[in-house]
C-alpha cells in the first residue's frame, strides 16, 4: 500500500520570494502605519501604508522623481536624494507614528534605505530607530561626493563620472550647496 506525503502549497507571493509572511504579520500586529522604503538602481520610493481589511491602503507616496519640483535635478539614487525623499514624506505626514518596513531588502547600516528613514524622522514622522544604522551627516549632505570631485585631477575621468552634473550645468564641487537649497525648499 502506497502512502503519499501531505503538504501545503505556499502562498503565491511566498513562492515567488516577494513576501515574508512571518515578518509581515509581526508588522501588522503592531497596529501602526508602516514606512515602506524601496530602492531601484535609479530611484527611491517611500510610502506610508495602512493595513485594511480589504488590503493595504497607501496614504502617501513619494519618489525621487518628486524632488524635481524642488529643483533637485541631480542623481536620484544616492544617499542625499534618499534622505530628501524621506524628508519630503515626513514633512507631509508630520506627527504620525510609523514603523519601518524594508520588505525583503537586505538592511545595511548607512545605506540609502536608512537615509530615507532618517529623512522621514527629521521631517516630523515619529519613528523609533538607532542612530547607529543611519548614514553619517557627511554622507547625507553629500560631502563625500563634493570631496571626490575636488580631489579628482584627471579631467577625462571627471567628465565621465560627473557627466550627469555637467549635462544639467551643475558643479559637483558645490554639491552641499545644492543639497541645502533643496532641503530648505522642502522644509519651507
Amino acid at each position: 500500500m502506497a502512502h503519499k506525503k501531505l503538504f501545503t502549497i505556499p502562498f503565491r507571493r511566498k513562492k515567488q520570494g516577494k513576501t515574508n509572511y512571518k515578518k509581515r504579520l509581526a508588522l501588522l500586529k503592531s497596529g501602526k502605519l508602516r514606512l515602506v522604503v524601496r530602492k531601484s538602481n535609479k530611484h527611491m520610493l517611500a510610502q506610508i501604508v495602512k493595513y485594511g481589511d480589504k488590503g493595504d491602503e497607501v496614504l502617501k507616496s513619494v519618489t525621487s522623481k518628486d524632488l524635481l519640483k524642488f529643483g533637485w535635478d541631480l542623481n536620484t539614487s544616492n544617499v542625499p536624494s534618499a534622505y530628501l525623499v524621506g524628508l519630503l514624506l515626513g514633512k507631509e505626514l508630520k506627527g504620525k507614528e510609523a514603523i519601518l518596513d524594508l520588505g525583503l531588502q537586505t538592511p545595511i547600516s548607512g545605506s540609502r534605505l536608512f537615509a530615507t528613514l532618517k529623512g522621514a524622522a527629521d521631517g516630523g514622522l515619529i519613528i523609533k530607530f538607532s542612530e547607529k544604522i543611519v548614514p553619517i551627516d557627511e554622507r547625507i549632505k553629500g560631502t563625500h561626493i563634493q570631496t571626490y570631485a575636488n580631489n579628482l585631477k584627471d579631467q577625462e575621468k571627471f567628465k565621465k563620472i560627473f557627466s550627469g552634473y555637467i549635462k544639467v550645468k551643475k558643479d559637483p564641487k558645490k554639491f552641499e550647496e545644492y543639497f541645502e537649497k533643496v532641503k530648505q525648499k522642502i522644509l519651507s
